[in-house]
């Protein structure tokens, strides 16, 4: 035992320190990755609480107050239409329980005239604009505007749709893959593998397991974001369904596992970015970009622009 101490203690201690040095220090053993933009400011489908989630006035609200990406989810309509929507059934968004992928397009119905905003719970939006709206027509309209596109369906028709419409508009550059389920990411990667893609929630534990294990630095990374949620907003601002999470301690457990600065750090210096959501409030905003954040979702554009402004004028 004591021979066997005598190798496995030093072996440890030198295989603690290497991790610990090359987690500070990735560019050693990594490329950083270039990526054609880098966004502070990220609007949660077009910025829901200023206007009618993922309308193109709400996306155009926020272009206006300069928000550096547009984030969306996007749906087939039974015609074949690409349309922005975050539900494929339409009861909390319309009060007609119907499915996106069950109507034509002509036959969508409007949006409610007053929305609440979902991590934002009893508060509404409104807006002068209750249409859907296609992602061609983002694409047309936003030309050079990041666009981050969710895909919560595993159909591979709306893949394909999504990937060809990127291709035809020359936004490869521009536009990230992104979806909780890794089945779904791995079907986005193979049908458009040039564009930049985020974390699923498997590759995000796996991520986890090799930062607490120490692997994480000598592991390579194909993913260009990480996109989480802020812990602190859940049962403030965001009240979730699931049960487990309304578990004041569950919450407490998951923010000192994942809101870790070091981790952070170190996918910034390979290029990877970090974006924490949905952040509707200043001091939300402020403990994300504390966090080590290299970008904030919010459902309030404004309320972001105005908190950054007034940050880098202090700075």
């Amino acid at each position: 035992m004591a021979s066997f101490l005598y190798f496995i203690l030093p072996a440890l201690g030198g295989y603690t320190l290497t991790s610990l040095y090359l987690l500070k220090n990735p560019q050693i053993l990594h490329k950083k990755k270039r990526a054609a933009f880098h966004c502070t400011h990220i609007s949660h489908r077009g910025g829901s609480g200023e206007r009618i989630e993922s309308t193109m006035e709400a996306f155009t609200h926020a272009v206006e107050q300069g928000t550096g990406m547009l984030e969306l989810d996007c749906h087939l309509t039974l015609d074949g239409h690409v349309v922005v929507s975050h539900d494929d059934n339409l009861l909390r968004q319309t009060g007609h329980d119907v499915t996106i992928s069950s109507l034509n397009l002509e036959d969508l119905p409007l949006y409610k005239d007053r929305l609440e905003v979902t991590f934002n719970e009893g508060r509404y939006s409104t807006g002068t604009d209750r249409k859907f709206t296609l992602l061609e027509e983002v694409f047309r309209k936003f030309p050079k505007m990041p666009v981050n596109i969710e895909i919560k369906e595993d159909n591979s028709l709306l893949m394909e749709k999504a990937s060809n419409m990127v291709k035809q508009y020359d936004r490869e550059d521009l536009t990230v893959w992104a979806t909780e389920d890794s089945t779904i990411m791995k079907k986005c990667r193979r049908t458009n593998s040039t564009m930049p893609y985020s974390f699923s929630m498997r590759r995000g534990l796996q991520l986890l397991l090799l930062y607490y294990s120490g692997l994480l630095p000598f592991v390579p990374l194909g993913e260009s974001f990480l996109q989480f949620y802020l812990p602190r907003i859940i049962n403030r601002t965001y009240i979730p369904e699931e049960r487990l999470l309304k578990n004041r301690m569950v919450i407490y457990l998951i923010e000192k596992l994942t809101m870790r600065k070091s981790l952070f750090k170190h996918l910034a210096k390979r290029g990877i970015q970090v974006h924490l959501f949905v952040c509707n409030e200043d001091p939300d905003i402020e403990a994300a970009f504390k966090a080590g954040a290299t970008g904030v979702m919010t459902d309030y554009p404004t309320l972001l622009t105005d908190y950054l402004h007034r940050h880098r004028s202090q700075d």
